[in-house]
């Protein structure tokens, strides 16, 4: 008789606790992003002049500086990163590889570079980062310029354009 009562109270927890909200459950550090893709299609007269990186308390953000005007960009989760132009695959480290596309070039007027990365393959250290693995530039073309970011899997990220100084900024969360 002791056995079915516990077993009876135990079952009236559940069903209690089945009851409850979802939203009785916040999301992680209360983000609602997700990992569809991202786009803004302005162009813009603005060079790309450097990209660098940070680590906030549930995000890891990269952040690509322009020389005027903030432009337009493309982000998304792709199978493969490409290069721009000849298309050639560019490997990265991770489980998930975002795609990152800013309406911009990395050339000025002439032809001449405004960002020369000492190393195409690793733009920056990602160790210390909880969602970074690999950032790599992947050319720029036709005036866009992108790069490829291999994160540890498939997360939230949003983008967002700043002035002063004008960026790109792409934030990936560090969980769901």
């Amino acid at each position: 008789m002791r056995r079915f009562l516990v077993l009876l109270a135990t079952l009236a927890v559940c069903a209690g606790l089945s009851t409850l909200p979802a939203a009785a459950t916040p999301s992680y550090c209360g983000l609602g992003w997700g990992s569809q893709d991202r786009t803004s299609s302005h162009y813009s007269a603005a060079t790309v002049t450097d990209v660098r990186a940070g680590r906030h308390e549930c995000f890891d953000r990269l952040v690509i500086d322009l020389s005027g005007p903030v432009a337009g960009y493309q982000a998304g989760y792709v199978g493969t990163v490409t290069q721009d132009g000849s298309g050639a695959p560019v490997p990265l480290r991770g489980g998930a590889f975002l795609q990152i596309t800013v309406l911009a070039p990395a050339y000025d007027d002439a032809g001449n570079s405004t960002y020369t990365p000492s190393n195409r393959t690793e733009l920056l250290s990602t160790n210390g980062y909880p969602t970074f693995r690999q950032v790599a530039f992947a050319g720029s073309f036709e005036g866009r310029t992108t790069v490829g970011l291999g994160t540890r899997a498939r997360l939230p990220f949003r983008v967002s354009t700043l002035d002063s100084p004008a960026r790109v900024v792409v934030d990936v969360a560090h969980h769901w």
